[in-house]
């Protein structure tokens, strides 16, 4: 199968890419069939020069674009799709680290979730206690003039 894909060319930390037809299994590095265009995302402004001819002619005739490339051709409108999210390769081992900060993570979520709905428990409890205590007073109050009309009627 046939794909349209980057080259990179240029020097350390200054890329600069070839847009190549090459074969999907060869590396990108090797040989390709045709030099499609160049792209410079490092230059100001940027440089874009494709060969709009050649690349639908090879899209014609069944060649797949990489998802960057994809996205590009879109972007000059050289092809009339959506642009295609980028699949992103994670290792397993960056996987398992990935899993194990998630799982930390809802763990410690779970755990201010308990010390929130503690702390509302206990807060519900003094609500509780402070409104008994004024009913209390309360009963005190509503008390105290009946011992003292108790009080005048024995005195007199």
């Amino acid at each position: 199968m046939l794909m349209i894909r980057f080259q990179r060319m240029g020097k350390k930390k200054s890329p600069a890419y070839r847009l190549v037809l090459s074969e999907k299994a060869r590396d990108p590095q090797a040989k390709s069939l045709e030099i499609l265009g160049r792209y410079n995302p490092v230059a100001t402004p940027k440089v874009i020069e494709f060969n709009k001819e050649r690349i639908t002619f090879w899209l014609g005739k069944g060649a797949k674009a990489s998802e960057s490339v994809h996205n590009l051709l879109v972007e000059q409108g050289i092809v009339t799709s959506k642009k295609k999210a980028k699949s992103v390769k994670i290792s397993n081992k960056r996987r398992g680290a990935i899993a194990a900060k998630q799982q930390e993570a809802e763990e410690k979520r779970k755990a201010a979730d308990a010390a929130a709905a503690e702390a509302k428990a206990k807060a519900k409890e003094a609500e509780e206690a402070a409104k008994a205590e004024e009913s209390k007073a309360e009963e005190k109050k509503e008390d105290a003039p009946a011992a003292e009309e108790k009080k005048e009627d024995t005195l007199a």
